[in-house]
């Protein structure tokens, strides 16, 4: 008996393995104590994320960033306490995947992978640095992924749009 001709259309098989991890650059400012400042503030994070996704020289192998930008001011008057800028790379050899699906695989699924290594990063980072530790909040990558090529797309239609 057949079964329905499933057996031809198997899917590719997907390999995807994190090859290695790590910070390529990390930079932690304590404003509130360079300023000499203390007590009790009530701070407010600002966290910008960006990510970059490259091919290596070595064939099925990729580098992935993800670049975080934290700002935490007093809620109350403004005033800096902390800024903590970190890039934070992963290398990956991933094969099976289409062309066409690799952009999307690269900027989602690769940060899904490396962002607890990350979180936990900032947040010894932050306590390290004298303030509670921050444990950043779940990120979207597929909305943030949306968002950049709604973006893209906006802003390539304001390039071709006629001038009046």
């Amino acid at each position: 008996m057949a079964e329905n001709g499933a057996e031809g259309a198997a899917a590719p098989q997907i390999k995807f393995n994190v090859l290695n991890q790590y910070i390529r650059d990390l930079s932690f400012e304590n404003i509130l104590a360079q300023k000499g400042a203390g007590g009790e503030v009530v701070p407010a994070i600002n966290v910008q994320v960006n990510l970059d996704a490259k091919k290596r020289s070595v064939e099925n192998q990729f580098e992935v960033a993800i670049k975080l930008n934290v700002e935490s001011a007093a809620k109350e008057g403004g005033d800096k306490l902390f800024l903590l800028e970190i890039d934070y790379v992963g290398l990956f050899n991933i094969e099976g995947v289409p062309e066409e699906q690799m952009h999307p695989f690269l900027l989602i699924e690769c940060p899904r992978m490396l962002f607890p290594f990350l979180r936990r990063v900032v947040s010894d980072v932050t306590r390290d640095g004298g303030f509670p530790p921050l444990n950043l909040e779940t990120i979207d990558f597929v909305a943030l992924y949306r968002n950049e090529i709604a973006r893209r797309q906006a802003e390539q239609q304001a390039q071709n749009a006629p001038v009046s």
